[in-house]
């Protein structure tokens, strides 16, 4: 049976709501705190697992109360929180983040994140599993897993979030990436930004799918998504939503994106399926609290 695998982190979630983000040197009072479960890869998990897919996660976490808490939801969300390994030493990954006027600003201190390797990886003959992993843990444990998905014939997506330097070889590895406009600008050094034009978007696509990857999806917010393959480009128009809280959506996105993939779904039947679900999870304060349930998304669908 077809299942998704996140391999990536697993943070909790400072979460400080304020009109307003404070200038350099300011101090605010009267925000609001939250300790919440997150990191891109338990975000993508949950969102999988709750959308109602078969879901696996591999991670790491500190021996301490924050990892306790994050293998607890874990298993709360249908998850075998034995895919989060415990290691002795550096903290649970915490990321700190500024909630105001429904935007965020994030500062992630990754601790036990950048001690995941491939050991934790069961070696999973398998070509129906569909492999997720980001760039919240080392590059090169990514590179070693989906090597070893690619040799068997399954599928992988990246979410090259957040961007940072990688071997040019790693995307030969990759069947979907999938990224927002500035790491794509990052990822192939053209200027863009919320308000680029469409095929701007597109011809940096193109781009970044020339170096290996044989789709490229990327999230353009209240746009939606863009899907560039070798069968042509189709843009996904977003959801309308009554925003509270971006953090997480993207990552809601990769999840569901991995979900119907799973399912047998293409790449745009998948991102437009994703964009409903982030277009229900920026609704919600939080990250993986926010990940909707299937029949939200089809609701969300049906009205479309």
């Amino acid at each position: 049976m077809s299942r998704v695998v996140v391999c990536g982190s697993l943070n909790m979630d400072v979460v400080v709501q304020s009109a307003r983000r404070p200038a350099a040197g300011e101090t605010l009072l009267g925000g609001k705190v939250s300790f919440l479960p997150g990191g891109k890869g338990l975000n993508q998990a949950i969102a999988s697992a709750r959308l109602g897919f078969p879901t696996t996660m591999r991670g790491a976490v500190g021996n301490d109360a924050f990892g306790r808490t994050l293998r607890k939801f874990l298993t709360e969300n249908g998850i075998n929180q034995g895919g989060a390994r415990v290691v002795d030493g550096p903290a649970t990954g915490v990321a700190l983040i500024q909630v105001a006027e429904g935007d965020n600003a994030i500062t992630v201190a990754s601790g036990a994140n950048m001690h995941f390797t491939a050991a934790m990886v069961p070696q999973i003959p398998s070509p129906s599993i569909v492999w997720v992993a980001q760039f919240e843990t080392p590059v090169a444990v990514t590179e070693t897993i989906f090597g070893r998905a690619r040799a068997v014939g399954a599928r992988t997506i990246l979410n090259m979030a957040p961007f940072v330097p990688h071997p040019a070889r790693l995307l030969k590895k990759v069947d979907i990436v999938v990224l927002n406009e500035i790491e794509l600008s990052q990822a192939v050094g053209i200027d863009l930004d919320a308000g680029s034009a469409l095929g701007k978007i597109v011809a940096a696509c193109e781009k970044l799918r020339a170096l290996g990857p044989s789709t490229v999806v990327a999230t353009l917010g209240r746009r939606g998504a863009v899907v560039v393959s070798a069968e042509g480009t189709t843009h996904v128009p977003g959801f309308k939503a009554k925003v509270v809280d971006t953090t997480g959506a993207g990552d809601c996105f990769v999840g569901a994106l991995a979900a119907r993939l799973a399912a047998g779904a293409s790449p745009a039947e998948a991102a437009r399926y994703a964009n409903a679900a982030a277009a229900c999870s920026v609704e919600r304060l939080g990250a993986a609290p926010s990940m909707p349930t299937a029949r939200e998304v089809a609701a969300r669908l049906a009205r479309a």
